[in-house]
Order: structure tokens, then sequence, then C-alpha cells
């Protein structure tokens, strides 16, 4: 299977000068946790999640329409291509320890996003397409499931 026979879609945007309470509205409308964030090209330039919001709230005691996106989100962003593998991409969630990837096309703009809830939903169909089933998924969620050190969350 394939990233693009799975994945979500369209991708849910915001742009990264939006204040924190477009995400939040967008991710309460489409019932997700995570809203991909692009430049005025329309070219990924991070990630925002439900708790990046939650902590950016907390730790500056602003409102979140008083915060920016581009001051919350996640730059470094994991992401993966239409055409790819499945389990390529449950290896890229297991080593950077995330739940979800946006997929870009060639010009790194978001086309939908994949999520390891997508991945276990899929892997327990009785008609699952998936070859290797809940197993590999099970890996893939137990790495992003494991507490990081010290160290990773500096590395």
């Amino acid at each position: 299977m394939k990233v693009q026979d799975l994945m979500s879609h369209p991708a849910i945007t915001c742009d990264v000068n939006d204040g924190l309470h477009v995400p939040a509205k967008l991710m309460w409308d489409h019932d997700c946790g995570v809203i991909a964030v692009v430049r005025d090209d329309g070219k990924l330039a991070g990630v925002i999640t439900d708790r990046d919001i939650c902590m950016a709230a907390y730790t500056q005691g602003r409102p979140i329409d008083q915060i920016l996106v581009n001051a919350v989100m996640a730059t470094h962003v994991v992401s993966a291509r239409p055409e790819q593998a499945l389990g390529d991409v449950e290896h890229l969630m297991a080593e950077h320890q995330v739940r979800r990837v946006p997929v870009v096309d060639d010009d790194n703009r978001p086309l939908g996003v994949l999520s390891l809830n997508d991945l276990v939903i899929e892997s327990v169909e009785p008609d699952t397409r998936m070859v290797h089933g809940f197993s590999r998924v099970a890996h893939a969620l137990a790495a992003v499931c494991r507490r990081r050190t010290a160290h990773d969350a500096a590395a």
C-alpha cells in the first residue's frame, strides 16, 4: 500500500502569520489534532498540533488569538510523498516519534496527512490491504509512545 491510499486529504492548512485561534478552530471543525502550516507561496513551513496550542497558551499566559502560529509551530517536519510505501512512513514515525506526517507534493505543498490512527484502523480491518498487518504498526506505535529522554528532546 502507498501513502496516497490511506492519507486524509485534502490537507487542512493555516498561514504562518495566523493567530493560534485559526488552527484551533480548524482542528475543531475537522476533528483533527494537527494542521499543516504554509507560507504565502503555499509551501509547507511547519506543523502545529493541539498540544502546541495548549502549551503556548499556558506558558505565555495570553489568549491564543494574541499568539502567532510562527512562534509556536514545529519547523523541523518529517513529511512523506503520496507514492511512498506505508512501511517507510511507519519507520519515519517510529524513528522521529511523530504521530502524524504531512504528505506533500514535489513542490512541498501539503496534500494531506497520514496519521497513526489511519494506520491502526486500516491494520485491523478484516479486508486490510496492508501486507504486514498490525505487527509493524504496533512497533511504530510503541516507538512513538515511548517517553523521550532529556537527550532526545535536546537533539
